[in-house]
């Protein structure tokens, strides 16, 4: 592929430097159940990559969610 040519789909995340969670280690780190992460997993509010069964979440991504989830009070 040259440098000006653009691929026809958005490539993949660079995986080599991510630190991949379970979504028991996920739920313990937002203090939620496995649930609650299940469901964001499930609505595509939380990315998630999956393996066999299971799912694996990118720490960066719980970040971001979190970051992103605050909610200002009156």
């Amino acid at each position: 592929m040259s440098a000006n040519s653009e691929p026809s789909q958005q490539a993949p995340p660079q995986v080599g430097n991510v630190q991949f969670l379970t979504v028991a280690e996920v739920a313990r780190l937002m203090r939620v159940s496995k649930m609650t992460v299940y469901r964001l997993v499930h609505a595509g509010e939380l990315p998630a990559a999956r393996v066999g069964r299971s799912f694996r979440v990118a720490e960066n991504d719980v970040h971001s969610y979190l970051e992103n989830a605050y909610y200002n009070a009156g």
